[in-house]
């Protein structure tokens, strides 16, 4: 009876416990972004989107496949923004009896989405590109280098919103490297559009838009798979499950620890549970404490439920 009365109890208490420490880390932490990137958002996205059909329009009428490409790439982030504010605005619904955790796991599926999104992308861009270099079209190298200088102002500009945020939050960090990252690839079409009206050679076209293509693919292949482990509840990477097993048996009275599960809730969030063996009898709720925060400070674990067993090797041990 004692011993039922630890688990159930500790179960409930440390549920309870770990929740109340969970969202008010996690509210905190989300409310913030929106706060004061919801417009850095907002503006980046609108921005991007006028230039992206600005540069589909060029790009068709110039018949630049460079041009298209870059479209198709900033496209990529544009997406990747929303994904992003999306997230963090779903991230704040609160949780419901259906929903226990709220809608915070829609980080991870609109990543999942937008890495595959991109991939077809990609796809469409290195046909158009392969078929080009059998019948290169003359391209107008100056109006790509025109519409591309434009896509380096409006990346710079909204890189330069995210910027202060880059330290603090890796969503925020994320649009940042990716605006940069868009800057160059413009400057890359830039110099392209040089070369082609200066050597009238309209290969460099094709040869342009696979280059970004690659660099996509080489991006996107990374997310698709960072994505789908967190889909599949692995255990987010950037925590060692060994580590955190050890750290577990080391706490104070603690036997053994087993059945440890490490899962994503959010790309942000991670969730914990594990049975503690503790011979010496149930701890009290002081312990239940502790444990929670030696996993949230060393392992950024905010969500933790400890199931405590007071027998030498309780039930459910095998």
């Amino acid at each position: 009876m004692g011993a039922h009365h630890g688990h159930s109890h500790g179960h409930d208490h440390a549920h309870e416990h770990g929740h109340h420490h969970g969202h008010a880390h996690g509210a905190g932490g989300h409310h913030h972004a929106p706060a004061s990137f919801g417009r850095a958002f907002a503006i980046g996205i609108t921005l991007n989107l006028v230039f992206i059909v600005a540069e589909v329009v060029v790009g068709l009428a110039a018949g630049s496949v460079a041009l298209l490409a870059d479209a198709g790439h900033n496209l990529g982030d544009v997406l990747g923004l929303a994904v992003a504010w999306g997230g963090a605005t779903l991230a704040k619904t609160p949780a419901s009896k259906r929903f226990t955790y709220g809608l915070r796991g829609s980080t991870i599926l609109a990543a999942l989405f937008n890495a595959v999104l991109l991939l077809v992308a990609l796809g469409a861009i290195a046909l158009e590109a392969a078929q080009r270099f059998g019948a290169p079209a003359h391209v107008p190298g100056l109006t790509v280098s025109a519409v591309a200088a434009a896509g380096i102002v409006t990346n710079g500009v909204t890189a330069w919103l995210f910027s202060r945020g880059r330290h603090g939050d890796v969503n925020t960090r994320a649009a940042f490297l990716h605006m940069l990252g868009d800057a160059l690839v413009s400057a890359g079409v830039v110099l392209a559009g040089v070369a082609i009206w200066a050597t009238g050679l309209a290969w460099i076209d094709p040869l342009t838009s696979l280059v970004i293509a690659a660099l996509i693919f080489w991006q996107t292949w990374g997310l698709l798979r960072e994505t789908l482990e967190m889909a599949l509840a692995a255990v987010p990477r950037g925590i060692d499950y060994d580590q955190v097993n050890r750290a577990l048996a080391a706490l104070p009275g603690v036997s053994a620890a087993h059945d440890l599960h490490i899962w994503p809730m959010s790309t942000t969030e991670t969730v914990l549970t594990a049975h503690l063996v503790m011979p010496g009898g149930f701890p009290g709720d002081g312990f239940l404490a502790e444990a929670q925060e030696v996993l949230r400070g060393r392992f950024g674990i905010g969500h933790a439920t400890l199931q405590v067993e007071t027998g030498a090797c309780g039930e459910g041990c095998g």
